[in-house]
């Protein structure tokens, strides 16, 4: 039986991994539980799977927690030492499915503690990528990607020679916007902009979808989990989402993982690997699907998306910083305070005064990656302001 220990239980992410884990009772066994301040599905949680560890964000947390669970409360930590506790708790494989920069301290401790680790939470490799490998290959653990686009690729890799691989080709669905005027776009609300027509996704990352930042995000994710140069990797539209990602090998063969939008699959895949879990659940009808369509993404409708490759050819922590300041402006237009249109044109500001004091550079060690990350969070509060006067 496999060990689990899940960071961001109480998430997208998590909430399905703990659906697919249930379905399998005979070969997982959920042993850690890493959430936020949603204690009343934490509690649930604990309830049904009876893990030995968990944690919350803070201290009024912690308390409400032991108040709904009294003597069934298992051992409790508390904010970034608890989820690093939970990343270190005995168990053969953690899910990282924490949203944000958060989730870069444990996953790297669970590296470190010598457990595979099953990757959903792409801002880890964003932030820290070369480092994040550094530890892999020095601990000989496995990273299996849960994002349906990296699975997708890691699954037509299976097999190949990596010197074989010529392009990776990561699919977008389009988000919400595909087919809007640019000046629709700058104006769409938040109601808008969280209706992604395919799939189920948190607030965060269904904005980051509209704009394009989770594919730009996908990129610099790619360069690093598959080690490819950033001029390997590119981006196609494909607004049914039924081709998850493509792997072009230098004779011009082309290899696709197909299925329908379902975020259990990937996950399953990782949970699993190299097996397959037999899930219930529809399947994949081509005749019903009929046609499958793909275009290239327009860079002056969206242009989060070429912010990638302009981060990746700087500083090691250039796209920690472009992470960063993309959380802080998508919580800003989340909150109401900031248009569409400022998302981009924040994102943009802050990574370019990054370029413009850091041409390159040494390896980054984690301090100085959380520094960047600290720094970008300051300058695009104020960017927000200059863009949005």
């Amino acid at each position: 039986m496999k060990r689990l220990a899940l960071l961001g239980s109480t998430g997208s992410i998590g909430e399905q991994t703990l659906a697919v884990a249930s379905e399998f009772p005979e070969r997982f066994r959920v042993v850690a539980l890493g959430a936020g301040k949603n204690v009343a599905a934490l509690a649930e949680q604990v309830r049904r799977f009876r893990p030995e560890r968990v944690a919350v964000a803070d201290p009024a947390s912690a308390a409400e927690l032991r108040a709904r669970l009294g003597a069934e409360t298992p051992e409790l930590g508390v904010g970034a030492e608890g989820l690093v506790a939970v990343a270190e708790h005995p168990a053969e494989l953690v899910v990282a499915g924490l949203v944000g920069a958060v989730g870069l301290a444990p996953t790297l401790a669970a590296i470190r503690a010598g457990r595979d680790v099953a990757l959903a939470n792409k801002e880890v490799l964003v932030m820290a990528g070369a480092l994040v490998q550094r530890e892999v290959q020095r601990r000989g653990v496995r990273l299996l990607p849960v994002d349906s686009e990296h699975s997708a690729i890691f699954q037509a890799l299976a097999g190949q020679r990596r010197e074989d691989v010529a392009r990776i080709l990561l699919t977008a669905s389009g988000g919400p916007f595909r087919t809007w005027p640019a000046e629709k776009i700058a104006r769409a609300t938040v109601a808008e902009a969280l209706a992604h027509p395919n799939w189920n996704m948190g607030p965060k990352i269904t904005i980051d979808s509209a704009t394009l930042a989770n594919k730009a995000l996908e990129v610099i994710e790619a360069r690093w989990l598959f080690d490819v140069a950033p001029e390997q990797v590119a981006v196609v539209v494909h607004p049914q989402s039924v081709v998850h990602s493509l792997v072009e090998l230098v004779d011009g063969s082309v290899l696709a993982q197909l299925g329908v939008p379902d975020m259990r699959i990937p996950i399953a895949c990782a949970l699993a690997w190299p097996e397959r879990l037999p899930l219930g659940g529809p399947r994949l009808d081509l005749a019903a699907v009929g046609r499958l369509d793909f275009e290239p993404p327009d860079p002056k409708r969206f242009p989060c998306l070429g912010l990638a490759w302009r981060a990746l050819a700087g500083s090691e922590a250039a796209p920690a910083v472009l992470n960063a300041a993309n959380e802080v402006s998508v919580a800003a237009f989340l909150a109401g305070e900031i248009p569409f249109s400022g998302i981009a044109a924040a994102d943009e500001r802050v990574l370019d005064d990054h370029l413009a004091a850091h041409r390159g550079g040494s390896e980054a060690s984690l301090d100085e990656i959380l520094a960047a990350d600290a720094w970008a969070r300051r300058r695009a509060r104020e960017a927000l302001a200059e863009v949005c006067a």
